[in-house]
């Protein structure tokens, strides 16, 4: 059954972040393309100020969020209207497990009936077809007034990879990229293993690499090639965007098997738990495990390397807002 939006609200959950620093496991360089050349075409004197609800560690309902963000809209339409400032906004949160569409989604990229949908499913205004948001995926829902930025859908869409393509860079040691024609942020990690072993194209084996002592400290299967890291997916109105992007963090990955993911078939959908798990050294970081604590503080450092990206790509001054004012 398709659902619609639903007006009810969540309390805020204070974080506590961990202060435990957390090391990269590998540089992960991908060659799909030069590095990422982005700027923003914008001059700006100072930073503006946008109000944010940061619920990073807190799983609210789609229907919820999608319901602040259309009030949010029409609150900014208003102020247009009445030629008043209009300033952004940024929402953060994690999601229930739900799949959603975009105003133009085909149901043929759903393994499954409608009306015995795994989880609930939303037919939303966004661009894009179908996608899956779930716990250990971090979203990001500016409310954007592109008047103060630059009036261009590309490069507001560029914008939001470059976000992501930073937090990768900078925090993860992570070179991801951007693929001609689609939108999102990808990494090519086939053909880093490929590169790195001298390996033919077609190989599919397990790979591994010891030193001369005999430590083990390299092991992947270079089966994934050009993995979604994060889906973008918006909404223009009046030159308000809304919507927005979703990363893949410590996100079971297991849902996406039962649609298309945004309708392309010949890829597959990463996380950046997964790059670094499957690129790492056994002897030093033990077994992988779901439900430990590195989850919890690697969605703590991804949130805060996206503030400070969101924040210095679209030159915004973030201030915290309760929810409860929505």
């Amino acid at each position: 059954m398709i659902l619609s939006a639903t007006h009810s609200f969540c309390s805020i959950l204070t974080p506590n972040h961990s202060t435990r620093p957390y090391t990269p496991h590998l540089n992960v360089v991908s060659k799909l393309s030069q590095a990422s050349q982005f700027s923003t075409s914008v001059t700006y004197k100072e930073k503006r100020l946008c109000e944010c609800f940061d619920l990073y560690n807190e799983l609210v309902p789609y229907g919820e969020a999608w319901s602040w963000q259309k009030s949010i809209v029409k609150e900014k339409k208003a102020l247009i209207q009445r030629n008043q400032s209009c300033s952004d906004t940024l929402i953060i949160l994690q999601h229930h497990p739900v799949y959603t569409l975009g105003t133009g989604s085909s149901e043929e990229y759903l393994n499954f009936e409608i009306i015995d949908a795994p989880y609930d499913v939303y037919r939303t205004e966004r661009g894009g077809e179908v996608t899956y948001h779930g716990p250990g995926q971090l979203l990001m829902y500016p409310i954007i007034n592109l008047r103060n930025h630059k009036m261009d859908l590309h490069w507001y869409l560029r914008a939001l990879e470059e976000v992501v393509i930073r937090v990768l860079s900078s925090t993860f040691s992570i070179k991801a990229s951007r693929l001609e024609g689609l939108t999102g942020v990808w990494v090519g990690l086939n053909k880093f293993v490929r590169d790195f072993f001298q390996l033919p194209g077609t190989f599919e084996g397990k790979v591994s690499y010891k030193d001369v002592t005999g430590t083990l400290w390299l092991q992947g299967q270079p089966s994934l090639w050009d993995q979604k890291l994060a889906a973008i997916g918006i909404r223009v109105s009046q030159w308000i965007a809304y919507h927005g992007l979703a990363l893949n963090v410590t996100t079971d990955l297991s849902p996406f098997q039962l649609i298309v993911p945004c309708g392309i078939r010949n890829r597959k959908v990463g996380s950046i738990k997964g790059i670094l798990g499957e690129f790492s050294s056994p002897n030093r970081y033990g077994p992988s495990d779901n439900n430990s604590t590195d989850d919890f503080q690697l969605i703590d450092i991804t949130h805060k390397a996206l503030v400070r990206e969101f924040s210095e790509v679209f030159q915004l001054e973030l201030a915290l807002n309760p929810i409860s004012i929505l």
